[in-house]
C-alpha cells in the first residue's frame, strides 16, 4: 500500500494522467477523515467523484489565492490529524517548503500526495517514494524515480480502461466564475472555519 505520513510526489506528463483513478482504491480504504483537494487544475466534477464511490460529506475542495496561502493550508491539513488524505496539485515548490510539509507530514497518519509536471522530476525533494505517470496504450505507466529499497528501473503497466472513471471539467475559467463560494478560498485566518465546507451540491452536474 501507500505509506502514510510522509510525502508522495506523482510526476505527471499532463493534467488528468489518471492520477486520481490510480488513487482511488487507497482513498476508498481511509474509514475515517475528510479528503482534501487542495488547488487542483480544474473544478472536481462532483457528480463524477460521487458516482466513483467517493462520500460527498468527506470531500472537502480547497483553493489558495497564494502560493503562501496553498503552502499554509497543506501544512494545517497535515498537522490536524483530522483528514484522511490530502492531495495537493502544486508544481513550483521550493525544496524548504517541500521539507516543511514532509515534517508536518510524519506527525500524523495522513496519505499525502503532491501532484506536480513531470518536468520537476529531476529536482530535488525530500518525498520517499516518486513515481512518473504516463499514459500508454495498455494503461497506465508508472516509473519510479524515487524509492526506499532496491530501485526498480522497469516501469509498472497498470491496465486500465481511460479515460479515467474520475474526471475534473476542463473549463474552470468559466465556471468558477458561477460558482465562486463553491471552493473554500484559502486565507490563514481561515482554516478553522474550513472543516464544514465541502463540495457543494451546486458542482453536481
Amino acid at each position: 500500500g501507500w505509506p502514510a505520513g510522509a510525502l508522495i510526489e506523482l510526476l505527471i506528463d499532463h493534467v488528468g494522467t489518471a492520477e486520481l483513478q490510480l488513487l482511488q482504491s487507497a482513498l476508498h480504504a481511509q474509514e475515517r477523515g475528510q479528503i482534501v483537494f487542495l488547488q487542483t487544475p480544474y473544478q472536481p466534477h462532483a457528480c463524477s467523484l460521487l458516482q466513483a464511490g467517493f462520500p460527498q460529506q468527506r470531500l472537502l475542495w480547497l483553493r489558495g489565492q497564494k502560493l503562501n496561502d496553498a503552502l499554509w493550508t497543506a501544512e494545517q491539513v497535515l498537522s490536524s490529524a483530522n483528514c484522511a488524505a490530502l492531495l495537493f496539485w502544486q508544481n513550483q515548490v521550493k525544496a524548504e517548503s517541500l521539507r516543511r510539509l514532509h515534517l508536518a507530514a510524519q506527525h500524523g497518519r495522513t496519505l499525502f500526495y503532491l501532484i506536480r509536471s513531470s518536468r520537476f522530476k529531476d529536482h530535488p525533494s525530500p518525498a520517499i517514494l516518486r513515481i512518473h505517470l504516463q499514459v500508454v496504450q495498455q494503461g497506465l505507466s508508472l516509473s519510479f524515480i524515487k524509492r526506499r529499497g532496491v530501485q526498480k528501473h522497469e516501469a509498472i503497466i497498470l491496465p486500465m480502461s481511460l479515460p479515467p472513471a474520475i474526471s475534473m471539467r476542463s473549463s474552470i475559467e468559466s465556471d468558477v466564475r458561477h460558482t465562486e463560494n463553491a471552493a473554500a478560498r484559502v486565507g490563514r485566518d481561515s482554516f478553522a472555519a474550513l472543516a464544514t465546507r465541502r463540495l457543494l451540491p451546486s458542482l453536481v452536474s
